[in-house]
């Protein structure tokens, strides 16, 4: 029987993966302020870069084919855009 391709829940990636970020910030501010995150929300498990490239490339090496929560370590996002309206 072929295996029918299931795309990723991104809202519960999402949710689970704010959650985990929230609990993981205060316990990092210290040594990683400005840093990036990247949860799997599957095992738990977090990857910790100077760069969003960089902790998302950990984190495909050890969970491939995976989708990952990004967050910046200190900051309520791990982005902003600004710009004229």
């Amino acid at each position: 029987m072929p295996q029918v391709y299931q795309p990723p829940d991104i809202r519960k990636i999402s949710q689970q993966g704010q959650r985990l970020f929230e609990a993981l910030d205060p316990a990092l501010r210290e040594q990683h302020r400005g840093q990036f995150v990247a949860n799997e929300v599957d095992s738990g498990d977090y990857f910790i870069g100077e760069t969003a490239m960089a902790a998302n490339q950990m984190a495909r090496a050890k969970h491939p084919g995976k989708v990952f929560f990004l967050g910046r370590i200190g900051y309520p996002t791990a982005y902003t855009f600004k710009g004229r309206r």
